[in-house]
């Protein structure tokens, strides 16, 4: 199983995190590629490399291009901007969670409900960049599990929107519940509410502790922007490794997980209506959506809708059946979803450059193509025909792989 482990000697942070996870060699470009596809605008991201205590490390900033209102953003509006998105559901599934964790936390400590709670901080876009590209990271990486090490519990305080607050920030100590700590002497904020989050959510009380027995692969280095002193670089380091054992519901030819399959068959809505239905399905986090034609009672014709969704996303979907079909009951199982193993290739073409994506089953690459949509941008670019596109990306995967 490949894990990402968090060492979090000085703490941790959303922009370390990023930081630390491209500094185990994820892609830049096609990190940043995939961010676009949150659809949030309003900020600018810049990714540098720097020493910090002779260490080369990776500093990630979010830069705001618009002023922030500090009317901050509820949870709804979180699931409308995942909804929308064009993020990997696995992605979507992630960061969710770690909201629903923020808001949580948030909700307890100011005596109201998850719903509505303002995120105020964490709610502005540079956390939601954060959040969103450590999963965007942990996905390029095939990170199966996330590990972490114990949480510095520093003293002082910290200035926030509702005041002046002692750290760790309430929020912050909402979420370390059940959570590894140890002391240090250290007058700062070492623990952000939204680094926090992401370990608290993704590792959880039983993958936080001492780091398990694995073999490395690679290590990153996240930038942090206070200085602590020599005594505490501000760095958070990720280590790249394989654990013994395999993926949770993993055979060796690939991995798997589980999803809801979701039927109904209709019999009295149009074809414009089937079509509005399918976009609003996947819009609402469906992995897939079937139409097939049926003969149903009473020798009418009609239609069998199947869609395939991730278990967080499942309320969601029923919704919308519920809301655009007019079904009155579906049906639905959980089943065994097994993909691929991906990863990414990069190819210059005449069109310009391409990505592959490549699929590997029990480590062996058995699926090798360029993304479709950069093929079509390209292609309107350039005026030619989308598969003119496709094939010289083929042509150049080809070439570069001797295949």
């Amino acid at each position: 199983m490949r894990i990402v482990y968090l060492d979090c000697f000085s703490g941790i942070s959303g922009d370390m995190t990023l930081g630390a996870l491209l500094g185990l060699g994820a892609d830049e470009q096609e990190f940043r590629n995939q961010l676009a596809g949150l659809g949030v605008g309003g900020y600018e991201l810049t990714i540098a490399r720097r020493k910090v205590e002779g260490l080369m490390s990776v500093d990630v900033d979010v830069l705001l291009t618009e002023v922030d209102t500090g009317h901050g953003r509820h949870l709804s509006d979180i699931h409308e901007i995942y909804a929308a998105s064009s993020l990997p559901a696995r992605v979507i599934e992630r960061a969710t969670a770690i909201f629903e964790n923020l808001a949580e936390a948030e909700a307890k400590v100011h005596g109201t409900t998850k719903e509505e709670i303002h995120f105020h901080e964490v709610g502005a876009v540079d956390a939601i960049v954060d959040i969103t590209g450590t999963c965007i990271l942990l996905e390029m990486l095939n990170v199966d599990a996330v590990y972490c090490s114990p949480l510095p519990y520093s003293r002082g305080f910290v200035d926030c929107q509702h005041g002046r607050m002692p750290l760790p920030a309430p929020a912050t100590l909402e979420l370390m519940a059940g959570i590894a700590t140890y002391p240090v002497d250290v007058r700062g904020e070492l623990v952000t509410p939204t680094g926090c989050a992401i370990v608290a959510t993704l590792a959880g009380p039983a993958n936080i502790g001492n780091a398990p027995a694995m073999t490395p692969i690679a290590t990153g280095w996240g930038a942090g922007k206070k200085n602590f002193g020599t005594e505490y670089p501000n760095l958070l380091r990720a280590v790249l490794a394989e654990i013994p054992g395999k993926s949770p519901k993993a055979g060796s030819n690939g991995a798997s997980h589980d999803v809801v399959v979701i039927e109904t068959n209709v019999d009295d809505i149009s074809a414009e209506i089937l079509g509005h239905a399918q976009e609003a399905l996947l819009g609402a986090g469906a992995l897939d959506v079937t139409m097939h034609a049926v003969q149903m009672k009473k020798n009418r014709p009609g239609t069998a809708i199947t869609v395939l969704s991730e278990p967080s996303r499942e309320a969601d979907i029923l919704k919308v059946l519920f809301r655009e079909t007019g079904t009155l009951g579906v049906r639905r199982r959980v089943s065994e979803r097994v993909t691929l193993e991906r990863s990414f290739a990069y190819v210059q073409t005449p069109f310009g450059m391409l990505s592959i994506k490549q699929g590997f089953f029990d480590g062996e690459l058995v699926q090798a193509a360029p993304e479709f949509e950069e093929c079509r941008s390209a292609a309107l670019a350039a005026g030619v025909a989308v598969r003119d596109v496709y094939q010289a990306g083929i042509a150049a995967w080809d070439a570069v792989t001797g295949r």
